[in-house]
């Protein structure tokens, strides 16, 4: 990508005067989309809030791509027109909400407690401001714009199932976001290349023989014995496998016993698997299968292990992460623009989408004077100051491309 001066001013355009003007109303969506989370393949709710939104604001849309997702497109048509894409995601998580918000979760056990409520907010104020700015003068949009309301990006299903469907049939390069509690609002986070990690989901049972409590050694305790493979592993990480390509393995789910003074004879073990280098990602199923099976024998039980790779690392290109690294300057100042040294061992489905094209992925600061609860918690409350930081950063991200492009 050849950079050429810049043509659109921000203000003269009137898109930051669009943005104050819709800004308290972005806010209330948000805030109703809090009240109602969706669990993943389940935002019907919110998918069809959105597709109403974007019909509003002129936006060709499809409903149901992706099982519950929203596709909206705008702006030139044509076999030769280039096609750029934003993606959002919009469900929530199982979690119980703990924050005392005045707007908190209507849904008992529901939460948007990774900000994909205010991601699907930021997304419907880049449809407005680009909705306004096609109306009003169309010339300026040079490519035809797709954003990508996808579902079920907790499960890592989402991107696959929009995928399926076309989502990203010729598109040309994609931007998303997502919000970060360790940066302060007013702030992104951007990085070339690798940003988030390959993940796997591990299941492993745990076969034993039952028998009485107070009689353990006539029976092969398979509690015992899951202990030992939750600490085997951590303990094999270290010493089998190379420290300078962590890997980290974590049980969020054990299942097992009938009583308590019954020795189980089967246990369940549901955890999830991260890596940077996909090289080491794709042996860890093997390995894991190995020493699962030793440390099972070697205690008198046997095992049957599974192993499913989720999402791949989120790598962004590049040129883009700069395009946007340069907006945001030109928006927010460089001292509010930060180069991320370590990516995260966190997943994004994100990843799934960037096997059609190239793309790139920001951090954006949700930590208010007093902080923010980190993702997943049920005290997650980011700054709603981030949300115009999101759209702004975003829409002329789009709008840059759109002229830089040869």
């Amino acid at each position: 990508m050849t950079p050429t001066p810049c043509r659109l001013n921000w203000q003269e355009l009137g898109l930051e005067a669009a943005l104050a003007e819709v800004l308290p109303e972005l806010i209330q969506l948000r805030r109703h989309i809090h009240r109602h989370p969706e669990l993943s393949g389940h935002e019907q709710q919110t998918a069809a809030l959105v597709a109403g939104e974007l019909r509003r604001w002129g936006w060709d849309v499809r409903e149901g791509v992706g099982r519950t997702g929203v596709l909206a497109e705008l702006g030139p048509a044509g076999p030769q027109v280039p096609l750029v894409a934003l993606r959002v995601d919009m469900d929530a998580l199982p979690v119980e909400e703990r924050t005392g918000l005045d707007y908190a979760s209507t849904q008992q056990g529901l939460m948007h407690a990774c900000g994909h409520d205010l991601h699907t907010a930021v997304g419907l104020g880049v449809a407005h401001l680009l909705g306004g700015l096609w109306q009003r003068q169309p010339h300026l949009l040079t490519a035809r714009v797709r954003l990508l309301f996808q579902p079920a990006e907790e499960t890592a299903q989402g991107a696959a199932w929009m995928r399926a469907d076309g989502a990203m049939d010729g598109v040309e390069a994609l931007f998303g976001l997502h919000v970060f509690p360790s940066l302060p609002v007013g702030t992104i986070g951007v990085r070339s290349g690798s940003l988030t990690a390959a993940a796997g989901e591990l299941e492993v049972e745990v076969l034993g023989e039952g028998g009485h409590g107070a009689r353990p050694h006539q029976s092969t305790d398979a509690i015992w014995i899951a202990a030992r493979v939750v600490s085997g592993l951590q303990e094999a990480i270290s010493r089998r496998l190379d420290a300078l390509h962590p890997v980290v393995v974590s049980f969020g789910r054990i299942e097992g016993g009938k009583a308590f003074n019954v020795i189980a004879d089967h246990v369940r073990l549901l955890g999830t698997v991260r890596c940077l280098d996909n090289e080491v990602h794709a042996q860890l199923p093997g390995w894991i299968e190995d020493t699962v099976q030793a440390l099972c024998r070697g205690h008198g039980g046997e095992a049957r292990v599974s192993y499913r790779c989720i999402s791949p690392p989120v790598q962004n290109d590049p040129a883009l992460t700069q395009l946007v690294a340069a907006a945001a300057v030109e928006l927010l100042g460089s001292s509010q623009v930060q180069w991320l040294e370590q990516p995260s061992l966190g997943a994004e489905d994100f990843a799934q989408l960037l096997e059609d094209t190239r793309g790139t992925m920001f951090r954006l600061g949700v930590a208010g004077p007093a902080g923010c609860a980190p993702l997943h918690s049920n005290s997650f409350a980011p700054d709603e100051a981030a949300l115009p930081v999101g759209v702004r950063v975003l829409a002329l991200s789009l709008l840059r491309w759109m002229e830089q492009r040869p």
